[in-house]
């Protein structure tokens, strides 16, 4: 077979590669840079004198090491949201898929109207719901609203029928096991990918998250990285209480600093949306 080449799809790919590389290039280096550099050079090329280790040494020693704190406090909030909500979005898919009930249609399509609602639009009603219930300024906050993923159970729901077969269910009935081991035992694990998939998806939105928390937390030692940072490039435009001249390149490398473990969490865990946790699970 001969290989059919497109020049117009080779550029259209390249043009999506530098859309996606250039941004993180450009924090790249720009975390090798002082605040004066970063205006008086080139932007996508190092300056004559390369600082990123003083930089990160900067960060991570600003304002008594809060930058560690926020990295915590962020680490806290993205990984305790993010299994809550694969594990609701997995339970709450695995029932719409396998169960039928008075009103399941209709609350499916509740599920698909919420998907289109935007999270700014909740903002206010969850910040007051929550003033009342008097979890304002804590990590409660955060959190609690990070475990509703209408998104991530459709996308449950539509994988669960597909990847969980209803013959290896009814094996299982007879066997005797109930309801709560049949999910945590059998359906669970054949639902690994998907799992993964929406655990990684609430994570990076959490984990970005900065609309939330800012309006959620006003202890310093409560924000995540996102508002952190924002409070430190306050700090560098306005030369505020506890401003340098480096604090712009202090959130710069901040930025960059933020989004390692994110890159980790893809690298790690990238190999389970190939797996085919399902081969194997009923005999032929």
């Amino acid at each position: 077979m001969t290989t059919r080449r497109s020049t117009p799809l080779t550029v259209a790919m390249l043009a999506a590669l530098a859309y996606f590389l250039l941004p993180l290039c450009w924090l790249l280096i720009a975390s090798t840079k002082s605040t004066q550099d970063l205006f008086n050079s080139f932007g996508l090329w190092f300056s004559h004198t390369p600082q990123l280790l003083a930089n990160i040494r900067a960060t991570f020693a600003q304002d008594d090491g809060v930058f560690v704190h926020w990295l915590l406090n962020t680490v806290l909030y993205a990984v305790v949201s993010a299994v809550g909500a694969a594990l609701l979005a997995a339970a709450g898919g695995y029932g719409f898929a396998k169960f039928r009930f008075r009103g399941d249609r209709f609350t499916f399509n509740l599920v698909l109207g919420a998907v289109m609602v935007p999270t700014t639009a909740l903002a206010i009603p969850t910040y007051l719901l929550f003033a009342k219930a008097g979890l304002v300024n804590t990590p409660w906050a955060v959190i609690l609203p990070s475990l509703v993923n209408p998104f991530g159970l459709y996308l449950m729901r539509i994988y669960a029928a597909d990847a969980v077969p209803d013959s290896l269910l009814e094996a299982a009935r007879i066997d005797g096991a109930g309801e709560a081991r049949i999910f945590f035992r059998i359906a669970l694990r054949l639902l690994g990918p998907g799992l993964v998939t929406v655990l990684l998806f609430t994570l990076v939105a959490t984990w970005n998250n900065y609309f939330l928390p800012l309006i959620m937390l006003n202890d310093p030692n409560l924000y995540p990285v996102t508002v952190g940072l924002a409070s430190w490039a306050a700090q560098a435009q306005n030369g505020g209480a506890g401003a340098s001249s480096d604090m712009l390149a202090l959130v710069v490398t901040g930025s960059l600093l933020s989004i390692v473990p994110l890159v980790a969490a893809f690298l790690l865990l990238q190999r389970y949306w190939q797996s085919g946790l399902a081969a194997g699970g009923v005999k032929q």
